[in-house]
């Protein structure tokens, strides 16, 4: 989800880079140049950062959010070291034999076949 936001911010910035003129829509509002578009972000990205002032239990959300993503990231990377150490250290295992039977059985050449009444 983050990714495809972080897609979309880009992309936007992008086509407001394009040198290309798109004059007023419908309702009359006029295109804006890059700078002004740049000058704009740069003001909701300090209103944004101003929201701990002013939302104070959002931001603590926030940190408590962060505090989990990062123990489970901690988490998830210990599992897969574990893992990937487990695959390198791994010896085979030679005390179980499969698919064989071992030479010292001697299996009779007929069964008794039990009789069902």
């Amino acid at each position: 989800m983050g990714f495809l936001i972080r897609m979309a911010f880009w992309f936007s910035l992008v086509l407001l880079a394009l040198p290309l003129s798109v004059g007023p829509d419908e309702s009359g509002r006029e295109s804006v140049s890059p700078l002004q578009a740049l000058f704009a972000a740069r003001e909701a990205v300090g209103d944004i950062a101003g929201i701990c002032e002013r939302k104070p239990e959002v931001c603590e959300t926030g940190k408590s959010a962060m505090h989990t993503i990062s123990a489970r990231a901690k988490e998830t990377a210990k599992i897969a070291a574990a893992m990937l150490d487990d695959g390198k250290t791994a010896e085979p295992d030679t005390s179980t034999t499969t698919g064989s039977v071992p030479q010292e059985v001697v299996l009779p050449d007929t069964a008794p076949v039990p009789v069902r009444h």
